[in-house]
């Protein structure tokens, strides 16, 4: 799901309408035909024990969406949200030099990742090395100007942090 939902709708003959969204029976055929067949109650299953909380069902649960971490190109209508003083974000050792230089660019994706607690940063900087905790200053990126934006699941985005604004934990 994530790869269709996040990365390459096509795979599976889908196009994400805005906010990410897909008919679940769309997604359903999409990925059968593609060769990943899986069922209603299993998708349902993966929404809803996914501890990253990854995906939404829409209101009337016939839609899905990927919450955030796309590479594809699609708009997720969010709207600029005041920040808490202070949101982390996890990196390797290896690559502290050139975060703490250039600071943290989005890459592939369509922001970068933060988040609102320091346990939640190592795991994710634990994913490619030894983890280091960045402590971004919220407050005074937002008052210089950047935007912030919530996901659904409690991630928070925003486009560059440049590396004034970083400090190690």
């Amino acid at each position: 799901m994530s790869l269709v939902l996040r990365h390459e709708p096509e795979k599976a003959n889908l196009t994400l309408e805005p906010g990410g969204w897909v008919l679940i029976d769309d997604l359903l055929a999409g990925s059968a035909n593609a060769g990943f067949r899986f069922t209603r109650e299993e998708l349902l299953v993966v929404v809803r024990s996914c501890e990253k909380q990854r995906f939404a069902l829409d209101e009337t649960n016939t839609k899905i969406r990927a919450n955030q971490g796309h590479s594809t190109e699609v708009d997720l209508q969010l709207k600029p949200t005041d920040p808490p003083a202070h949101l982390f974000h996890g990196t390797s050792e290896r690559t502290l030099e050139v975060v703490l230089r250039d600071g943290l660019h989005k890459m592939a994706r369509h922001h970068v990742h933060l988040s609102l607690d320091a346990d939640t940063a190592k795991k994710v900087g634990s994913r490619h090395g030894k983890p280091v905790i960045l402590v971004v200053d919220a407050t005074q990126m937002q008052a210089d100007g950047h935007e912030f934006y919530c996901s659904a699941n409690g991630v928070w985005l925003v486009e560059h942090v440049p590396p004034q604004y970083l400090r190690v934990l």
